[in-house]
């Protein structure tokens, strides 16, 4: 018989922000295959006996190939076990999640996706901000902060990133975010947008660095904090409270 696969979203680490549905999808799993920020305490609430995998992707450390990932799946999968795929924040965000679903499709393997809270949501949770408001940040956009290279995407959309009028978060900016900012400004962004830095979110290493959009361009992104980050910035982010 043919397993199932439940792609499970963890949240940015706090285990108190699973939702109820990913906690009994790891109580009744057979295998899960975790990032490394889906670690520690979250998989306290997976089933006695199943077989847990590190299959994390951490910048500068040496990770398993997505092909890989994707082939681990499968084959759990074919031998039919029940599998979560264990994703930090929410799955569907800068997560690779397409390329695991493609490989399940081609094996014809049936999957769920079970969303979580975004990183980002977290973020300015902790902060104390709302990330839209009527009239003064009338979107929010979610971009990452390199391509497959390391490096700033080409065709990264500046006038939209540009827009005074949205709230921002870059995903993985914190190498290329001084370059992206340069580029913003030139595009009009003024250096003064409020901008924040929030690493280790919901976690013991959480740090919230309030600045600004030059500001971080210029240096105030050296933390040297291991810790994951998310940048971001807009009119609302200089509200940010003391969470």
């Amino acid at each position: 018989m043919t397993g199932f696969v439940s792609f499970v979203s963890s949240g940015p680490g706090d285990p108190e922000l699973l939702t109820l549905k990913a906690v009994d999808r790891l109580k009744r799993a057979d295998a899960v295959l975790f990032d490394d920020l889906s670690s520690g305490p979250i998989l306290t609430h997976a089933r006695a006996g199943a077989d847990l995998v590190g299959v994390g992707k951490r910048a500068g450390r040496a990770s398993p190939r997505q092909d890989h990932v994707s082939r681990l799946l499968v084959d759990y999968a074919a031998t039919g076990q029940r599998v979560v795929r264990l994703k930090s924040g929410d799955a569907g965000l800068f997560g690779r999640l397409e390329e695991e679903i493609t490989a399940l499709e081609a094996a014809g393997i049936g999957y769920e996706i079970v969303p979580g809270v975004t990183s980002a949501c977290a973020a300015a949770a902790v902060a104390g901000l709302p990330l839209t408001r009527r009239l003064t940040a009338r979107r929010v956009q979610f971009v990452t902060g390199h391509d497959v290279t390391g490096q700033l995407p080409r065709d990264i959309d500046l006038a939209a990133l540009a827009d005074p009028h949205a709230t921002t978060v870059v995903y993985m900016g914190r190498r290329t975010f001084p370059d992206l900012a340069r580029a913003l400004m030139e595009r009009g962004l003024p250096g003064d947008t409020p901008a924040l830095l929030a690493e280790g979110v919901t976690t013991e290493a959480q740090t919230l660095t309030r600045s600004t959009v030059a500001g971080l361009a210029a240096g105030a992104l050296d933390t040297g904090s291991p810790a994951p980050a998310l940048i971001l910035y807009g009119p609302l982010v200089g509200e940010a409270g003391d969470g």
